[in-house]
């Protein structure tokens, strides 16, 4: 899309995070990725677990591994390996912090694959991690420490530019915005023979046919479509849930904020029983977010663990975003301007057995030649997820139009 040039890395200054334990914000130990340690040192220094809780951690390294190849929660995983105080204090928050969701359900397997397979190749994740430390630092370019942080990305002028870029790639008249559909069916040539057509039917009445069609809706909305021509892939659809969450953007001048917005941000763990999941100090994890003498903070709400969290009144939850940045940040002056955004269900919900549903849908699709499912709801949620599950799903429907029957 040409838009090279204004990819904005984080900055390095203030690369980490910190947890709100106990009612004030700590930084995380350094080398703690995720879910587990690398950093011993660090770890027993944090005033984040008790004595007995980083213990338990450290004791990982001696607990036996499951060499079997089965899906599990997080929960389950992260109490099994590293003690139940690990998880309440640190990693749900962590984890929640990226797909809100409830660690008693979300699929291991589908989320952070990679954790499981540590186990089943090395018998303890801090080993692993140890092991790949070692690896990365003979590699001088690589500058990651603690969480994975060089790994956000964002743009100059905010992530709006890439929407807006990708309008812009579009042939003209290709793009109808404020179209709901109302249905889609298959169609049949004039001889009555199947030849794997589209019929894509809009609120407003417009018949618009393809010989391709990629549905990438949410699933709960894509199931209302494809019920009717797959009843099981329907429900398929139907089996992966939602989660509502808000996002807020508050702006100050920095000289009303007392706190040193030291870090990229913080998490907030279900535990706390706060009614905010996490924040980003956005003029500190970016620069050029906010002009100088300035500062924009970035909160979210809601999650599968505090859906009950988001107010319908919108005044009653920016007033509720004030009194906890009031009691984390010491924040009393109000904010300059605020922006809410309200999504609806929008965050789905990986369960346990996440990967055998897709796999079951995915074997139902492919029974309707020229249909295609993409989105945040199958192979991943993240923009960079959303994007490779977008192209293979193009490419399949290409090789599918272009490859002769036989």
């Amino acid at each position: 899309l040409g838009l090279t040039d204004q990819l904005l890395p984080t900055n390095d200054d203030h690369r980490r995070a910190m947890v709100v334990r106990r009612g004030r914000l700590v930084p995380i130990p350094e080398g703690f990725e995720l879910m587990a340690p690398r950093n011993p040192w660090a770890l027993l220094k944090t005033p984040i677990f008790s004595l007995r809780g980083k213990l338990r951690i450290l004791w990982e390294r001696f607990t036996p591994g499951k060499k079997v190849n089965r899906d599990e929660s997080l929960e389950s995983f992260v109490v099994r390996r590293f003690g139940r105080e690990a998880l309440d204090n640190l990693v749900q928050a962590l984890v929640g912090g990226i797909y809100t969701a409830d660690p008693k359900t979300l699929s291991l397997r589908a989320t952070l694959p990679r954790f499981l397979d540590m186990e089943t190749e090395h018998g303890s994740l801090i080993k692993a991690m140890r092991q790949q430390h070692k690896t990365k630092a003979q590699n001088k370019n690589d500058k990651a420490t603690g969480a994975r942080y060089s790994l956000f990305i964002s743009l100059k002028y905010g992530m709006q530019t890439l929407p807006d870029a990708l309008v812009d790639a579009l042939p003209a008249g290709a793009l109808r915005c404020n179209t709901p559909v109302a249905s889609i069916m298959r169609t049949t040539s004039d001889t009555g023979e199947d030849h794997h057509a589209w019929q894509v039917n809009t609120q407003a009445g417009e018949v618009i046919e393809s010989d391709g069609l990629a549905i990438t809706a949410p699933a709960h909305r894509a199931a209302t479509w494809i019920a009717s021509i797959d009843h099981e892939a329907g429900e398929l659809l139907n089996d992966i849930d939602y989660a509502a969450s808000a996002v807020a953007h508050l702006a100050f001048r920095r000289n009303d904020v007392p706190h040193a917005l030291d870090a990229f941000g913080f998490v907030v763990p279900a535990r706390e029983n706060r009614t905010i999941i996490a924040g980003t100090f956005s003029s500190t994890k970016y620069v050029g977010r906010s002009p100088d003498g300035y500062t924009l903070i970035r909160i979210f709400l809601g999650g599968a663990t505090q859906s009950g969290a988001i107010p319908e009144d919108d005044n009653a939850l920016i007033a509720n975003v004030q009194n906890e940045l009031r009691d984390l940040l010491g924040i009393e002056a109000p904010p300059l301007f605020h922006t809410l955004r309200r999504c609806g269900p929008c965050m789905p919900q990986y369960k346990v057995g996440h990967l055998d549903r897709i796999a079951a849908l995915r074997q139902r699709i492919a029974e309707h030649p020229g249909l295609e499912l993409a989105g945040s709801a199958y192979e991943g949620v993240g923009i960079p997820d959303c994007i490779h599950n977008g192209e293979q799903a193009a490419e399949r429907l290409i090789d599918q139009l272009t490859t002769p029957s036989t």
